[in-house]
């Protein structure tokens, strides 16, 4: 199913509907979609405000809905005449998924199948998921076979609603490596953002089981992944992929050691004490990679990128996840 057979060979622009795209992903991709002559549509309750969609109202091909996705009639307005869903709606994340599991099963899972029993024929869901799905897998390399194993409520919920996606709808599942970088819904709650933000504004940071690995992706990055399924359904339709770079597996001690040499502060490996986010992984990406992805800015960049934003604000939330 490539672009003309979802909307005809006539036609350029896409009519797609971003859920939960005020948050930290939708507001990285609103203006790449707009760029290339796409019409976005965004749903979102916005429990984190609104500031960083203001700039695209001026857009004619920007359309917004207030709302929430486990509201049926509001869903299946949102979704009539798309041609394509990017599901990012979502409680995200460790931290606020533990602060109130319900909701998180509500959101992440309720939502999803709110989502895909309202799918219009012919629609295709391209859905954010992650690899937190695979939890502590230590000795070997994740890849798409690689049974799931999630540790979290975030990972289960993520899982399942992967799971009901690929069972009964046409859907491709993203399964990102940990984000990291600038949006313009800043997330400070990821490893890296947070290390950076401790290290500039706090001059301490205190790093527990430092040998833990987490592969990492750019924010603009996965925006661009969204732009590849665009551009190869038929390829990728009913599939799940790793998202990220086989260059960006990194143990928690790197990235503290390579924030070190850019900031002056305290680090301290502590011997003592666990980070409750178990996470211990390496991924392959070459399913992904073999079609033509690869990403494109690397961890040093994305360090500097973060110290040089990060200087610039007070943060009074540094734990806001969505």
């Amino acid at each position: 199913m490539n672009r003309g057979s979802i909307i005809g060979e006539d036609e350029m622009a896409l009519k797609i509907l971003l859920t939960g795209g005020a948050g930290y992903i939708g507001t990285s991709l609103i203006p790449l979609l707009l760029m290339q002559g796409h019409k976005v549509r965004v749903l979102d309750k916005l429990v984190y405000g609104g500031e960083s969609l203001v700039p695209y109202f001026i857009e004619p091909n920007f359309e917004f809905i207030r709302g929430d996705i486990l509201d049926e009639r509001t869903v299946r307005d949102a979704l009539r005449g798309v041609d394509v869903v990017v599901h990012l709606a979502a409680i995200v994340g460790y931290p606020a998924c533990k602060k109130n599991p319900q909701l998180a099963f509500d959101v992440n899972v309720t939502g999803t199948e709110v989502v895909g029993r309202n799918l219009e024929k012919g629609q295709v869901v391209i859905f954010a998921s992650t690899g937190s799905n695979y939890g502590a897998i230590v000795g070997q390399v994740c890849t798409e076979e690689t049974p799931v194993n999630p540790l979290t409520i975030y990972g289960e919920t993520k899982t399942k609603a992967e799971q009901f996606l690929l069972e009964r709808c046409d859907a491709i599942a993203f399964r990102f490596a940990t984000a990291f970088g600038l949006s313009p819904r800043l997330r400070l709650d990821l490893l890296i953002n947070d290390f950076v933000y401790q290290a500039l504004k706090r001059k301490n940071l205190i790093v527990y089981e430092k040998t833990f690995k987490r592969t990492f992706i750019h924010v603009r990055d996965i925006a661009r992944a969204f732009l590849f399924a665009l551009d190869n359904v038929d390829r990728m339709v009913h599939n799940v992929y790793n998202v990220g770079s086989d260059g960006m597996n990194y143990s928690k001690e790197e990235i503290a050691q390579l924030i070190k040499q850019k900031i002056d502060f305290y680090l301290h490996f502590a011997d003592v004490g666990t980070d409750e986010d178990q996470r211990n992984y390496e991924v392959s990406y070459r399913k992904l990679n073999a079609l033509g992805y690869t990403t494109t800015i690397g961890i040093e960049n994305g360090i500097d990128e973060l110290i040089r934003g990060l200087q610039l604000i007070d943060v009074r939330n540094p734990y806001s996840n969505v």
